[in-house]
């Protein structure tokens, strides 16, 4: 009869709102349910030719080899959840700086946001859209041909000449070659970090107002500069 003890107190030893405690749980009603029946079956078998034992035994066995895989996995989550909270620990010197990611969602901050993009050799014409959540296109510009890496440090002025509302909008730069053909052109987009997660095991920092950058995106970090009043 240890072994109802053991799992009770696997079970008490385990969070309550883990996976392995839901589990713990089922394998401790289930094995009281067995006990149970195996009680009655004992009570009521004939004396002159009783129960063999190897059956309930083995499922005994069974019960006990399940107790130690659920403590085993409740240890695992333990581990996991420290190591989530250790990466959540080494993330917490970006928080406050900015940082230039690969992305195509730029944040809007005190009406200035920033992004990059890598022009390969051979371009002809090419531009640039910047649109809001809604999809509409706020911003249009030539982007440069010239082979390499620009940088766009946008005021939040609209096409329209009137300043758009902080938050986050959708970069697109395009461009051709002198054949017509599309270029492929790679974005990475700048922002200030405002905090710093761990979801499914992924180590993520947080920009603008929906922005998640995952953490090996991230190319660069350096300190935001500030405008003196």
């Amino acid at each position: 009869m240890s072994l109802i003890g053991n799992t009770a107190a696997t079970a008490a030893s385990i969070p309550a709102d883990s996976r392995s405690a839901a589990a713990a749980a089922k394998n401790d009603d289930d094995l009281n349910k067995f006990l149970n029946l195996l009680v009655t079956q004992l009570k009521n078998q004939d004396p002159l030719d009783p129960m063999d034992a190897t059956e309930f035994t083995a499922q005994l066995v069974q019960f006990a080899g399940v107790e130690q895989q659920i403590f085993a996995n409740s240890n695992l989550e333990k581990l996991l959840a420290l190591e989530e909270t250790n990466q959540i620990s080494a993330m917490v010197n970006f928080i406050g700086n900015t940082i230039e990611a690969e992305g195509r969602v730029i944040p809007l901050e005190n009406g200035k946001a920033s992004f990059s993009y890598d022009m390969p050799a051979g371009a002809n014409k090419a531009s640039f859209t910047i649109t809001n959540s809604s999809g509409l296109t706020v911003y249009k510009n030539d982007a440069d041909t010239a082979a390499g890496k620009h940088t766009f440090n946008w005021d939040g002025i609209g096409t329209n000449g009137g300043l758009q509302s902080d938050g986050d909008y959708n970069i697109l730069v395009s461009g051709t070659d002198y054949s017509g053909n599309l270029l492929e052109i790679t974005h990475t987009i700048h922002g200030r970090v405002k905090g710093a997660g761990v979801e499914d095991g992924e180590s993520n920092l947080y920009l603008g107002e929906n922005i998640i950058v995952g953490q090996d995106k991230v190319l660069s970090i350096k300190e935001t500069q500030t405008t003196a009043n």
